[in-house]
Protein backbone atom coordinates (compact mmCIF):
# COMPACT_ATOMS: atom_id res chain seq x y z
CA UNK A 1 0.00 0.00 0.00
CA UNK A 2 1.28 3.29 -0.79
CA UNK A 3 1.44 6.42 1.30
CA UNK A 4 -0.06 9.19 -0.95
CA UNK A 5 1.48 11.89 1.15
CA UNK A 6 4.72 10.33 0.65
CA UNK A 7 4.36 10.15 -2.92
CA UNK A 8 3.06 13.93 -3.11
CA UNK A 9 6.43 14.91 -0.83
CA UNK A 10 8.65 12.74 -3.11
CA UNK A 11 7.32 14.92 -5.97
CA UNK A 12 7.11 17.95 -4.93
CA UNK A 13 11.24 17.90 -3.54
CA UNK A 14 12.08 17.04 -6.96
CA UNK A 15 10.10 19.86 -8.38
CA UNK A 16 11.89 22.03 -6.37
CA UNK A 17 15.49 20.29 -6.95
CA UNK A 18 17.47 20.12 -10.70
CA UNK A 19 14.81 19.49 -12.75
CA UNK A 20 12.80 22.81 -12.16
CA UNK A 21 15.38 23.92 -14.37
CA UNK A 22 12.52 24.65 -17.00
CA UNK A 23 12.12 27.91 -14.96
CA UNK A 24 15.57 28.24 -13.26
CA UNK A 25 18.54 28.58 -15.66
CA UNK A 26 21.26 25.55 -14.37
CA UNK A 27 24.19 25.17 -16.39
CA UNK A 28 27.23 23.01 -15.49
CA UNK A 29 30.11 21.48 -16.94
CA UNK A 30 32.29 18.41 -15.40
CA UNK A 31 35.60 17.17 -16.04
CA UNK A 32 38.28 17.96 -18.53
CA UNK A 33 36.98 18.36 -21.91
CA UNK A 34 35.88 21.74 -23.19
CA UNK A 35 33.03 19.87 -25.20
CA UNK A 36 31.39 18.00 -22.71
CA UNK A 37 31.43 15.67 -19.79
CA UNK A 38 32.81 12.23 -19.56
CA UNK A 39 34.07 9.84 -17.38
CA UNK A 40 36.96 10.52 -15.30
CA UNK A 41 39.11 8.01 -14.15
CA UNK A 42 40.11 7.19 -10.56
CA UNK A 43 43.65 8.82 -11.70
CA UNK A 44 42.22 11.92 -13.05
CA UNK A 45 41.55 15.42 -11.77
CA UNK A 46 38.00 16.28 -11.18
CA UNK A 47 36.46 19.66 -11.97
CA UNK A 48 32.79 20.15 -12.13
CA UNK A 49 30.77 23.21 -11.90
CA UNK A 50 26.83 24.85 -11.56
CA UNK A 51 25.81 28.17 -12.66
CA UNK A 52 22.44 29.56 -12.49
CA UNK A 53 22.52 32.26 -15.60
CA UNK A 54 20.36 35.58 -15.60
CA UNK A 55 18.43 34.61 -18.64
CA UNK A 56 16.19 37.53 -18.36
CA UNK A 57 16.61 40.79 -16.88
CA UNK A 58 14.86 43.81 -15.63
CA UNK A 59 16.26 47.27 -15.26
CA UNK A 60 18.37 48.34 -12.42
CA UNK A 61 19.27 44.60 -11.63
CA UNK A 62 22.18 44.30 -9.50
CA UNK A 63 23.80 40.87 -11.94
CA UNK A 64 26.67 38.65 -10.15
CA UNK A 65 27.12 35.81 -12.08
CA UNK A 66 28.05 32.60 -9.48
CA UNK A 67 29.76 29.52 -10.40
CA UNK A 68 29.93 26.63 -7.42
CA UNK A 69 32.84 24.34 -8.43
CA UNK A 70 34.24 21.01 -7.47
CA UNK A 71 37.72 19.83 -7.83
CA UNK A 72 39.33 16.55 -6.71
CA UNK A 73 42.98 16.49 -7.29
CA UNK A 74 44.27 13.27 -9.09
CA UNK A 75 46.37 12.08 -6.05
CA UNK A 76 43.74 13.03 -3.67
CA UNK A 77 43.98 10.34 -0.73
CA UNK A 78 41.12 9.07 1.04
CA UNK A 79 40.32 12.83 2.77
CA UNK A 80 39.06 13.74 -0.97
CA UNK A 81 41.47 16.74 -0.52
CA UNK A 82 40.35 19.14 -3.52
CA UNK A 83 42.38 21.45 -5.67
CA UNK A 84 41.69 24.86 -6.17
CA UNK A 85 39.69 26.22 -9.50
CA UNK A 86 40.41 29.49 -10.88
CA UNK A 87 38.37 31.14 -14.01
CA UNK A 88 37.41 33.85 -16.43
CA UNK A 89 34.12 34.63 -17.94
CA UNK A 90 34.30 35.98 -21.73
CA UNK A 91 31.40 38.47 -22.18
CA UNK A 92 30.17 40.14 -25.07
CA UNK A 93 27.25 42.78 -25.90
CA UNK A 94 25.23 41.33 -27.83
CA UNK A 95 25.94 38.33 -29.59
CA UNK A 96 28.89 40.04 -31.84
CA UNK A 97 30.43 43.01 -29.67
CA UNK A 98 34.42 43.34 -28.46
CA UNK A 99 35.07 40.32 -25.64
CA UNK A 100 35.74 41.69 -22.28
CA UNK A 101 37.17 39.18 -19.90
CA UNK A 102 35.80 39.53 -16.66
CA UNK A 103 38.05 37.41 -13.37
CA UNK A 104 35.89 35.03 -11.04
CA UNK A 105 36.97 35.95 -7.43
CA UNK A 106 36.93 33.00 -4.89
CA UNK A 107 34.35 33.49 -2.27
CA UNK A 108 34.95 30.68 -0.31
CA UNK A 109 32.93 27.18 -0.51
CA UNK A 110 34.36 26.90 -4.12
CA UNK A 111 32.53 29.28 -5.28
CA UNK A 112 33.53 31.78 -7.63
CA UNK A 113 31.77 34.97 -8.55
CA UNK A 114 32.32 38.15 -11.07
CA UNK A 115 30.10 41.07 -11.53
CA UNK A 116 28.17 41.96 -14.45
CA UNK A 117 29.55 45.40 -15.92
CA UNK A 118 26.54 48.50 -16.00
CA UNK A 119 27.51 48.81 -20.09
CA UNK A 120 26.80 45.13 -20.22
CA UNK A 121 24.42 44.61 -17.83
CA UNK A 122 21.92 47.54 -19.27
CA UNK A 123 23.33 46.61 -22.80
CA UNK A 124 19.60 47.36 -25.40
CA UNK A 125 20.96 43.52 -26.51
CA UNK A 126 21.61 42.07 -23.77
CA UNK A 127 25.13 39.93 -23.63
CA UNK A 128 26.83 36.39 -24.04
CA UNK A 129 29.14 34.76 -22.18
CA UNK A 130 30.63 31.69 -21.50
CA UNK A 131 33.06 30.62 -18.62
CA UNK A 132 36.69 28.79 -18.62
CA UNK A 133 37.30 27.77 -15.37
CA UNK A 134 40.92 25.84 -14.91
CA UNK A 135 41.73 23.43 -11.62
CA UNK A 136 44.91 24.33 -10.46
CA UNK A 137 48.03 23.66 -10.71
CA UNK A 138 47.69 22.22 -13.72
CA UNK A 139 44.75 20.45 -13.92
CA UNK A 140 41.33 20.10 -16.83
CA UNK A 141 40.18 23.30 -18.27
CA UNK A 142 35.99 23.18 -18.30
CA UNK A 143 34.19 25.57 -20.64
CA UNK A 144 30.42 26.55 -18.97
CA UNK A 145 28.24 26.31 -20.46
CA UNK A 146 30.15 22.94 -22.28
CA UNK A 147 29.73 24.43 -26.16
CA UNK A 148 31.78 27.83 -25.30
CA UNK A 149 32.11 30.77 -27.67
CA UNK A 150 30.14 28.66 -29.86
CA UNK A 151 27.10 28.33 -27.74
CA UNK A 152 27.26 30.49 -25.15
CA UNK A 153 24.69 31.62 -22.39
CA UNK A 154 22.41 35.16 -23.36
CA UNK A 155 21.08 37.53 -20.94
CA UNK A 156 18.51 39.89 -22.23
CA UNK A 157 16.54 42.88 -21.01
CA UNK A 158 12.73 42.50 -21.08
CA UNK A 159 10.85 44.73 -22.90
CA UNK A 160 7.28 45.41 -23.06
CA UNK A 161 6.46 43.53 -20.18
CA UNK A 162 3.47 42.61 -18.54
CA UNK A 163 3.22 42.37 -15.23
CA UNK A 164 1.23 40.07 -13.34
CA UNK A 165 0.71 39.58 -9.68
CA UNK A 166 -0.73 36.74 -8.68
CA UNK A 167 -1.12 37.67 -4.94
CA UNK A 168 -0.96 34.66 -2.34
CA UNK A 169 -2.32 31.69 -3.97
CA UNK A 170 -5.40 30.41 -2.26
CA UNK A 171 -5.44 26.45 -2.57
CA UNK A 172 -8.94 24.95 -3.39
CA UNK A 173 -9.97 27.61 -4.55
CA UNK A 174 -10.51 28.52 -8.55
CA UNK A 175 -10.32 24.86 -8.98
CA UNK A 176 -11.33 24.06 -12.51
CA UNK A 177 -12.53 20.10 -13.43
CA UNK A 178 -11.55 19.02 -16.58
CA UNK A 179 -13.66 16.50 -18.43
CA UNK A 180 -12.61 13.06 -18.53
CA UNK A 181 -11.29 11.65 -22.03
CA UNK A 182 -9.57 8.69 -21.79
CA UNK A 183 -8.64 6.31 -19.12
CA UNK A 184 -6.77 2.91 -18.49
CA UNK A 185 -6.54 0.98 -15.49
CA UNK A 186 -3.45 -0.39 -14.14
CA UNK A 187 -2.41 -3.73 -15.35
CA UNK A 188 -0.78 -5.38 -18.48
CA UNK A 189 -4.48 -6.19 -20.19
CA UNK A 190 -5.02 -4.65 -23.60
CA UNK A 191 -6.74 -1.64 -22.40
CA UNK A 192 -4.76 -1.16 -19.32
CA UNK A 193 -1.38 0.84 -18.45
CA UNK A 194 1.58 -0.74 -16.35
CA UNK A 195 2.36 0.19 -13.23
CA UNK A 196 6.02 -0.50 -11.50
CA UNK A 197 5.87 -0.47 -7.66
CA UNK A 198 7.40 -1.57 -4.52
CA UNK A 199 7.66 -1.24 -0.61
CA UNK A 200 8.27 1.93 0.21
CA UNK A 201 8.64 3.14 -3.46
CA UNK A 202 6.30 5.91 -5.36
CA UNK A 203 4.44 3.91 -8.36
CA UNK A 204 5.82 5.02 -11.63
CA UNK A 205 3.85 4.50 -14.51
CA UNK A 206 2.17 6.07 -17.99
CA UNK A 207 5.41 8.53 -17.46
CA UNK A 208 4.41 11.00 -20.64
CA UNK A 209 1.83 11.87 -23.17
CA UNK A 210 0.87 13.90 -26.10
CA UNK A 211 -1.62 14.76 -28.26
CA UNK A 212 -2.19 16.69 -32.15
CA UNK A 213 -4.17 18.95 -33.36
CA UNK A 214 -7.14 16.19 -34.42
CA UNK A 215 -6.84 15.40 -30.57
CA UNK A 216 -5.50 12.17 -30.95
CA UNK A 217 -3.88 11.04 -27.77
CA UNK A 218 -0.66 8.87 -27.46
CA UNK A 219 -0.43 7.73 -23.70
CA UNK A 220 3.27 5.86 -23.10
CA UNK A 221 3.38 2.65 -21.57
CA UNK A 222 6.77 2.48 -20.69
CA UNK A 223 6.63 -0.23 -18.40
CA UNK A 224 4.30 -2.51 -20.79
CA UNK A 225 6.43 -1.39 -23.78
CA UNK A 226 3.78 0.18 -25.60
CA UNK A 227 1.97 3.31 -26.94
CA UNK A 228 -1.44 3.64 -26.08
CA UNK A 229 -3.25 5.66 -28.68
CA UNK A 230 -7.00 7.34 -28.38
CA UNK A 231 -7.97 8.16 -31.84
CA UNK A 232 -9.94 11.66 -31.30
CA UNK A 233 -9.37 11.14 -27.30
CA UNK A 234 -12.37 8.46 -27.24
CA UNK A 235 -13.18 4.70 -27.54
CA UNK A 236 -11.06 1.99 -26.73
CA UNK A 237 -7.12 2.57 -27.41
CA UNK A 238 -4.79 0.84 -30.00
CA UNK A 239 -1.99 -0.94 -28.81
CA UNK A 240 1.54 -0.34 -30.92
CA UNK A 241 4.56 -2.14 -28.90
CA UNK A 242 7.85 -0.17 -28.47
CA UNK A 243 10.90 -1.60 -27.61
CA UNK A 244 11.79 1.34 -25.20
CA UNK A 245 13.90 0.53 -21.93
CA UNK A 246 11.01 0.03 -19.32
CA UNK A 247 12.19 3.45 -17.51
CA UNK A 248 10.70 6.72 -17.11
CA UNK A 249 10.48 8.94 -20.52
CA UNK A 250 9.06 12.30 -22.07
CA UNK A 251 7.35 11.54 -24.94
CA UNK A 252 6.84 13.28 -28.05
CA UNK A 253 4.33 12.33 -31.68
CA UNK A 254 5.49 14.05 -34.98
CA UNK A 255 3.00 15.37 -37.74
CA UNK A 256 3.90 11.44 -39.43
CA UNK A 257 2.71 9.74 -36.13
CA UNK A 258 6.72 8.94 -35.49
CA UNK A 259 7.37 9.13 -32.30
CA UNK A 260 10.60 10.19 -30.07
CA UNK A 261 11.11 9.06 -26.31
CA UNK A 262 13.61 10.79 -24.26
CA UNK A 263 14.44 7.86 -21.54
CA UNK A 264 15.46 10.12 -18.44
CA UNK A 265 17.34 7.26 -16.67
CA UNK A 266 20.67 6.69 -18.67
CA UNK A 267 23.52 3.99 -17.92
CA UNK A 268 26.92 4.90 -16.19
CA UNK A 269 29.18 7.23 -17.92
CA UNK A 270 26.10 7.90 -20.23
CA UNK A 271 23.82 10.39 -21.41
CA UNK A 272 19.96 9.46 -21.76
CA UNK A 273 18.90 7.68 -24.78
CA UNK A 274 16.33 9.69 -27.54
CA UNK A 275 14.60 6.52 -29.70
CA UNK A 276 12.71 7.44 -32.62
CA UNK A 277 10.03 4.88 -33.94
CA UNK A 278 7.52 5.16 -36.81
CA UNK A 279 3.55 5.19 -36.67
CA UNK A 280 3.53 1.68 -36.41
CA UNK A 281 6.90 1.06 -33.24
CA UNK A 282 9.53 -0.12 -35.55
CA UNK A 283 12.13 1.65 -33.79
CA UNK A 284 14.46 3.89 -36.28
CA UNK A 285 17.15 4.77 -34.82
CA UNK A 286 18.66 5.87 -31.49
CA UNK A 287 20.24 9.45 -30.41
CA UNK A 288 22.49 9.29 -27.12
CA UNK A 289 22.15 13.39 -25.94
CA UNK A 290 25.03 15.25 -24.52
CA UNK A 291 24.95 15.42 -21.23
CA UNK A 292 24.19 13.31 -18.16
CA UNK A 293 20.56 14.46 -17.58
CA UNK A 294 17.43 15.76 -19.73
CA UNK A 295 14.04 16.44 -18.64
CA UNK A 296 11.60 17.32 -21.47
CA UNK A 297 12.17 16.58 -25.28
CA UNK A 298 10.32 19.27 -27.86
CA UNK A 299 9.85 19.17 -31.31
CA UNK A 300 11.34 22.28 -33.08
CA UNK A 301 11.11 23.33 -36.50
CA UNK A 302 14.25 21.65 -37.54
CA UNK A 303 13.74 18.50 -35.48
CA UNK A 304 13.53 17.42 -31.88
CA UNK A 305 15.50 18.65 -29.10
CA UNK A 306 16.20 18.15 -25.31
CA UNK A 307 16.46 20.39 -22.67
CA UNK A 308 19.49 19.31 -20.97
CA UNK A 309 21.49 19.78 -17.56
CA UNK A 310 23.70 20.57 -15.90
CA UNK A 311 24.15 23.10 -18.95
CA UNK A 312 20.22 23.52 -19.15
CA UNK A 313 20.39 24.07 -22.64
CA UNK A 314 18.51 23.05 -25.42
CA UNK A 315 20.56 20.65 -27.70
CA UNK A 316 19.82 19.45 -31.02
CA UNK A 317 19.75 16.00 -31.63
CA UNK A 318 19.96 16.09 -35.10
CA UNK A 319 22.40 18.52 -37.42
CA UNK A 320 22.21 18.93 -40.89
CA UNK A 321 19.61 16.07 -40.88
CA UNK A 322 21.88 13.46 -39.49
CA UNK A 323 22.22 12.33 -35.75
CA UNK A 324 24.35 14.90 -33.90
CA UNK A 325 27.69 13.53 -31.68
CA UNK A 326 28.07 15.04 -28.35
CA UNK A 327 29.84 18.24 -29.52
CA UNK A 328 27.87 18.80 -32.33
CA UNK A 329 24.95 19.19 -29.78
CA UNK A 330 26.87 21.02 -27.24
CA UNK A 331 27.85 23.58 -29.72
CA UNK A 332 24.58 24.48 -31.12
CA UNK A 333 23.03 24.79 -27.56
CA UNK A 334 20.77 27.75 -27.21
CA UNK A 335 19.07 29.00 -23.97
CA UNK A 336 15.37 29.23 -25.85
CA UNK A 337 13.07 26.78 -27.00
CA UNK A 338 13.24 26.90 -30.50
CA UNK A 339 9.77 27.79 -32.31
CA UNK A 340 8.71 29.07 -35.01
CA UNK A 341 10.45 31.77 -37.72
CA UNK A 342 13.60 31.60 -35.73
CA UNK A 343 12.16 32.70 -32.61
CA UNK A 344 12.85 31.08 -28.99
CA UNK A 345 11.00 31.36 -26.06
CA UNK A 346 13.02 31.84 -22.89
CA UNK A 347 11.85 30.76 -19.16
CA UNK A 348 13.11 31.76 -16.27
CA UNK A 349 11.79 30.73 -12.92
CA UNK A 350 12.59 31.96 -9.48
CA UNK A 351 11.06 31.32 -5.69
CA UNK A 352 8.15 33.49 -6.49
CA UNK A 353 8.08 34.90 -9.76
CA UNK A 354 8.41 33.62 -13.33
CA UNK A 355 9.41 35.24 -16.40
CA UNK A 356 8.62 34.23 -20.29
CA UNK A 357 9.47 36.18 -23.09
CA UNK A 358 9.74 35.22 -26.88
CA UNK A 359 12.98 36.35 -28.45
CA UNK A 360 14.02 36.80 -31.98
CA UNK A 361 17.91 37.46 -32.87
CA UNK A 362 17.27 41.33 -32.38
CA UNK A 363 15.60 40.87 -28.75
CA UNK A 364 12.74 40.55 -26.71
CA UNK A 365 9.81 41.04 -28.48
CA UNK A 366 7.01 40.56 -25.94
CA UNK A 367 7.55 39.13 -21.92
CA UNK A 368 5.36 38.57 -19.28
CA UNK A 369 6.74 39.04 -15.55
CA UNK A 370 4.36 37.06 -13.31
CA UNK A 371 4.61 37.62 -9.59
CA UNK A 372 3.51 35.88 -6.46
CA UNK A 373 3.72 35.67 -2.57
CA UNK A 374 3.34 32.15 -2.84
CA UNK A 375 6.67 29.91 -3.42
CA UNK A 376 6.36 28.57 -7.10
CA UNK A 377 8.09 25.14 -8.48
CA UNK A 378 8.75 24.10 -11.89
CA UNK A 379 7.03 25.51 -14.97
CA UNK A 380 5.19 22.64 -16.52
CA UNK A 381 4.51 24.72 -19.81
CA UNK A 382 5.05 27.78 -21.47
CA UNK A 383 3.72 28.10 -24.58
CA UNK A 384 3.77 31.94 -26.53
CA UNK A 385 0.65 31.43 -29.61
CA UNK A 386 0.25 34.89 -31.61
CA UNK A 387 -0.77 37.53 -28.98
CA UNK A 388 -1.38 35.23 -25.78
CA UNK A 389 0.99 33.15 -23.84
CA UNK A 390 0.06 30.04 -21.81
CA UNK A 391 1.32 29.24 -18.45
CA UNK A 392 1.27 26.28 -16.31
CA UNK A 393 3.56 26.74 -13.19
CA UNK A 394 3.08 24.56 -9.99
CA UNK A 395 2.01 26.71 -6.27
CA UNK A 396 3.08 24.76 -2.97
CA UNK A 397 3.23 25.28 0.74
CA UNK A 398 4.30 23.06 3.37
CA UNK A 399 0.97 20.70 3.11
CA UNK A 400 -0.09 20.82 -0.18
CA UNK A 401 0.20 22.28 -4.01
CA UNK A 402 -1.39 22.93 -7.12
CA UNK A 403 -1.15 23.85 -10.70
CA UNK A 404 -2.18 27.61 -11.71
CA UNK A 405 -3.11 28.00 -15.17
CA UNK A 406 -2.72 31.45 -16.61
CA UNK A 407 -3.42 32.82 -19.91
CA UNK A 408 -1.81 36.05 -20.59
CA UNK A 409 -1.75 38.63 -23.34
CA UNK A 410 -0.48 42.19 -23.84
CA UNK A 411 -2.86 43.48 -20.90
CA UNK A 412 -2.54 40.96 -18.70
CA UNK A 413 -5.03 38.06 -17.45
CA UNK A 414 -7.31 36.79 -19.94
CA UNK A 415 -8.50 33.76 -17.68
CA UNK A 416 -6.57 31.82 -15.14
CA UNK A 417 -7.46 28.64 -12.75
CA UNK A 418 -6.15 25.84 -10.53
CA UNK A 419 -6.22 22.27 -11.58
CA UNK A 420 -5.48 19.61 -8.62
CA UNK A 421 -2.00 17.65 -8.69
CA UNK A 422 -3.92 14.06 -9.45
CA UNK A 423 -0.43 13.03 -9.76
CA UNK A 424 -0.18 9.67 -7.86
CA UNK A 425 1.81 7.85 -10.08
CA UNK A 426 5.26 9.45 -10.98
CA UNK A 427 5.66 10.18 -14.23
CA UNK A 428 8.60 12.35 -16.53
CA UNK A 429 9.13 15.60 -14.69
CA UNK A 430 7.60 18.53 -16.92
CA UNK A 431 5.20 15.95 -19.11
CA UNK A 432 2.15 16.53 -17.49
CA UNK A 433 0.57 18.99 -19.96
CA UNK A 434 -0.10 19.70 -23.71
CA UNK A 435 -2.07 21.70 -25.58
CA UNK A 436 -3.70 21.77 -28.76
CA UNK A 437 -6.14 23.87 -30.42
CA UNK A 438 -7.60 25.61 -27.79
CA UNK A 439 -7.92 23.19 -25.39
CA UNK A 440 -4.93 22.22 -22.21
CA UNK A 441 -4.61 18.38 -21.71
CA UNK A 442 -3.71 16.72 -17.87
CA UNK A 443 -2.32 13.24 -17.56
CA UNK A 444 -2.89 12.29 -14.53
CA UNK A 445 -3.48 9.02 -11.93
CA UNK A 446 -5.02 7.41 -9.08
CA UNK A 447 -4.68 4.32 -7.33
CA UNK A 448 -7.02 3.03 -10.26
CA UNK A 449 -5.24 4.21 -13.18
CA UNK A 450 -3.59 6.73 -15.44
CA UNK A 451 -6.35 9.42 -17.35
CA UNK A 452 -6.10 12.23 -19.45
CA UNK A 453 -8.76 15.51 -19.10
CA UNK A 454 -9.15 17.99 -20.74
CA UNK A 455 -9.71 21.68 -20.43
CA UNK A 456 -10.94 24.49 -22.25
CA UNK A 457 -8.75 27.38 -22.18
CA UNK A 458 -11.68 29.99 -23.44
CA UNK A 459 -9.86 31.37 -26.25
CA UNK A 460 -10.87 31.47 -29.52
Amino acid sequence: MFNARHASTTRLALALGLLAGTAVGVGAMALASPLGPRKASSKETALEASHLPPLLTVPGEDLELRFDSTCLAADADESGAGCEVSGTVIAREGSGGEPVELPLEPAGGGVLTTRVPTSLASAPRGFTYYAVLRAEPGGPVAAVPAGGAAAPYRSLPMSNTVGVDLGAHVFGVGVRKGARIAFAPWGSGPRSVGLESGPQQTPVGASSFDVDDAGTLTVLDEVNHRLLRWPDGVGVPSLTPVSVAGTIADLRVATDGSAYALETVASPGRGPLVRRFDADGRELETVETAERTASRIELGPEGPLVLAHPSHQWLPLYVDGAPAARSQQQAHGRTGQPVAAGREVVVLRRDREVRVALVTAEGVRRSWRITSDTPLAEVQLAEVRGPRAVIVVRAYSDLEDEFIVLVLDGKGVVSRFAVCPEDWAETAPLSRFRIAGSWLYRLGSSPAGAFVDRFDLEVR
